[in-house]
This record gives C-alpha cells, sequence and structure tokens, in this order.
C-alpha cells in the first residue's frame, strides 16, 4: 500500500487552507517557482517559522540564503496553530531538572525565555499586522490540578526570577474566563498571542528584503549528503554549503533518521462569527488560554471579536470530513453560550512531536542540521530554532549544540510503528482527560 503524501493529503497544492488566518491575512506576492541550477551558502528546507527566521538571520549575516518551500510561506503549521506565544520548553522545569539536571535547566529556561523576547520583538518590528496581545492562562480542569500550578508559578518566582506568571484561584479564573470548567490555574503575562499567518509573511518579507531568495511550489524531492549538498526540485537543482531541514510535521520519507524522532500529528480549529459583546463575557481581559486537558483545547479571541478554537483528537493523518463539528463539541463544552454561534471557518493542520515533547535538534551531517518537533509549543521556539541554527552555520554554534544535547528518542518501531502507538496513545490519554 502507497504511504500517505503528507503535504497532499489533506491540502491542494500551492494553496493556503480555508483558514480564518489565510481569509484575514495581509497576502504576499508569490514567490517564483525554483528553476534551473542555483547555488548558495544555505539551503533551507521550508518556508514556516523555523527557515524563515533561520533565512533572515543568515542573511542579515551577509550569507546567500535560499528557502524552498514546497507550497507557500506559512502554508503548514506555522500558518494554522493557536497563535499562542509560551514562555518556557514545551516540557515544564520541574521535568527538565529530572530529565537534565538544574543547571542546563536553567540554561534550557533562559533559552526558552529568549524566544519569546525574539518573537515579540519580530512581531512588533516586521508584521505589525500580527497585532500582539500580552496575556496567556493555564486553565486547569480537574481541582486537583490546582495545587500544582499554583506551587510551580511560585517556583518559577522563587528559582528562576520571573515574576510575569501568578496563581488563579477559582473565582479569579472564572472572572477571566466566563466558563465554569476550570478550577484555577496562573496567568502568565510574559505570553501571549497573535495572528501566526501575517506573522510569517512578516519574516517572509524581512528575509527576502534582506536578501534571502525564497521560492514557493518547489518541493524537494531528493537530498545527495556531500560536499556542497545537493538537493532538486522538479525543476531546479540546488547545490549549498549548508542545509537546514525545516519541516517539522511536513517532512515525509525525504529523511528517515529525522522521522524516526519527530512525528506528524493533526490538530483543528475554528473560527465562529463575530460574537460582539458577548465576547467580553467568554475573555474579558482578551488572553489566550490553554487547559490542562492531555488532549488540549486552546482559545481566544480574534482581533474582530471571533472565538477561535482550537481542540479534538484525530487518530489518523487524514483530516475527519467535518472539521467543524470535531472542534466545536469540545467548545461547547466549555462555552455553551455558544451553542448559536455560527462556524464561519474550520480548518486543520499537521504539527510535528517527539518522544519526551522537547524540541529536536541534531546535526545529521558536519553540514546540514535540522531544528523541530516541537510539539505544539513552536511559535516562539520554532523562531529562535532558526537563529540558533544560524548561529551554528556562522561558527557559534554552542547554544544549537546545547538544544542538540537534549535526549529526543526514537518513536518505537520507527516510522512503521507510530501511527498505531499514537492511536492507541491518544485513545487512553483521551479517556483520561475524562475522568
Amino acid at each position: 500500500m502507497a504511504r500517505l503524501d503528507i503535504l497532499t493529503a489533506n491540502d491542494r497544492p500551492g494553496e493556503y487552507p480555508g483558514s480564518y488566518y489565510a481569509a484575514t491575512a495581509t497576502a504576499l506576492e508569490p514567490f517564483d517557482e525554483a528553476l534551473g541550477e542555483i547555488a548558495c551558502d544555505v539551503a533551507v528546507i521550508g518556508g514556516g517559522f523555523t527557515g524563515l527566521s533561520a533565512a533572515l538571520h543568515l542573511a542579515e549575516a551577509g550569507m546567500d540564503v535560499v528557502v524552498l518551500e514546497a507550497h507557500r510561506v506559512g502554508f503548514g503549521a506555522s500558518g494554522r496553530n493557536g497563535g499562542q506565544v509560551h514562555p518556557g520548553q514545551r516540557v515544564d522545569q520541574d521535568g527538565l531538572e529530572e530529565m537534565v539536571g538544574p543547571d542546563m535547566a536553567r540554561r534550557l529556561w533562559d533559552i526558552a525565555v529568549e524566544s519569546v523576547d525574539l518573537t515579540i520583538d519580530y512581531a512588533r518590528r516586521y508584521a505589525p499586522e500580527a497585532a500582539y496581545v500580552p496575556g496567556l492562562i493555564h486553565a486547569d480542569h480537574r481541582q486537583r490540578f490546582v495545587a500544582h500550578s499554583h506551587a510551580y508559578a511560585e517556583k518559577l518566582n522563587r528559582d528562576y526570577g520571573y515574576d510575569r506568571i501568578r496563581p488563579l484561584a477559582r473565582d479569579e479564573i472564572r472572572a477571566k474566563v466566563g466558563s465554569g470548567a476550570y478550577f484555577g490555574g496562573v496567568e502568565d503575562m510574559g505570553g501571549g498571542h497573535l495572528h501566526p499567518l501575517n506573522y510569517a509573511l512578516g519574516l517572509a518579507r524581512a528575509a527576502r528584503e534582506a536578501g534571502a531568495r525564497i521560492f514557493e511550489r518547489s518541493r524537494v524531492g531528493w537530498v545527495s549528503e556531500s560536499e556542497p549538498v545537493r538537493l532538486g526540485t522538479a525543476k531546479a537543482k540546488v547545490s549549498a554549503r549548508y542545509l537546514l531541514w525545516a519541516t517539522n510535521g511536513y517532512l515525509g520519507d525525504l529523511d528517515r533518521r529525522i522521522a524516526s524522532k519527530v512525528m506528524p500529528i493533526n490538530n483543528f480549529m475554528i473560527a465562529t462569527e463575530p460574537l460582539g459583546a458577548l465576547a467580553d463575557e467568554l475573555i474579558p481581559e482578551n488572553q489566550a488560554v490553554a487547559d490542562s486537558k492531555f488532549v488540549i483545547n486552546y482559545f481566544r479571541l480574534s482581533e474582530d471579536r471571533r472565538m477561535l478554537f482550537g481542540g479534538g483528537e484525530s487518530y489518523g493523518y487524514r483530516f475527519p470530513a467535518d472539521i467543524a463539528a470535531k472542534a466545536r463539541g469540545p467548545m461547547l463544552e466549555i462555552f455553551p453560550q455558544l451553542a448559536q454561534a455560527k462556524i464561519d471557518y474550520a480548518w486543520g493542520g499537521t504539527l510535528g512531536i517527539t518522544v519526551n515533547r522537547m524540541p529536536h535538534f541534531e546535526r545529521i551531517s558536519g553540514n546540514i542540521l535540522t531544528a523541530g518537533g516541537y510539539s505544539g509549543h513552536g511559535v516562539a521556539l520554532a523562531t529562535l530554532g532558526g537563529k540558533l541554527a544560524a548561529e551554528a552555520m556562522l561558527g557559534q554554534a554552542g547554544r544549537f549544540d546545547l538544544m542538540a544535547s537534549v535526549p529526543t528518542l526514537r518513536f518505537p518501531g520507527g516510522p512503521a510503528m507510530r501511527t498505531p502507538l499514537l492511536v492507541l496513545a491518544m485513545l487512553w490519554f483521551s479517556l483520561r482527560d475524562k475522568l
């Protein structure tokens, strides 16, 4: 049986999905398709946050950079996600201290804080239309989780000097989130939310203006690991001193070493009609919200006062026929007030996860690097990930190597067993969320 083509299974080649983001983006004229023989210092496969950030940093440093995007810049998870900018790594500091020790955990925390600061700076400088808004709430859907959330906020204040986060009691969270579903949580004013596709397009404009050459509708079909590295699309052959894999969940089968550690999974979002005054009852202070379920619900308001809601699990790589129903059910569990609200947009996307939910950074060979596997935490970390890859290619590899030293294990059974194992895991965690 032929393997699923992750780049075309759910999308039309060269087109953005029918998302709220695509409908409201400040559009860029399409970039040219790659043609003929192309030589460069660095080739980047993937035009999302990682690839565009790397291209921007390298071009600013005087490197000749070529970005090869199979569809359109920001086409993948970078242009479809919840737009939430999270401080910290995907694994919390308690987990990191156990995984890598307190000293390295502190260095990983500092990198994560820098990733948020960099993202906010870039959004304001290169993509004001992304409309960054500060404020992020972690909402506990079980009473037994609240004590840990509060203790963790206190730990970040005490041990990491992070004073932007504070505990929320039950009455406080219900004043900030108009739902009876949550028992407490934390408010983090160091994080926030933005329009992710506008942010990606802003990075693309900045990279182009810095001198990077960006090609769209230029799907890479083969890579030859040599010096220089060689790679090809349907109509071009590229040679480069360095190569960066920046594909995240859309790698497919091009490199099985990366595929063994980064697994694609789907997530789904909906956008309601504009809600007017009701929006202020649901999230009166306009923060982004993510809850404590393993199959996480995340939501925020758009600039035009729609509810943008992500949720619902999927057990295969093809999107369900009715995406709106997939995400609408979890939304109504939290906000029954939206029972009569019309769903104007519904879309899916594919992200990359790892076994331990930490990003996968690796030097595949002397001149080939990869960064991805952000596990749903990629808006900020992918932005900095591109910068760290650029630093490594410019001869300052320390911080890239620090991220690469965090162990990311292979999925048991390799790529062939990932899907059935995902089904079992998601069924279990979905059941646990309901108990």
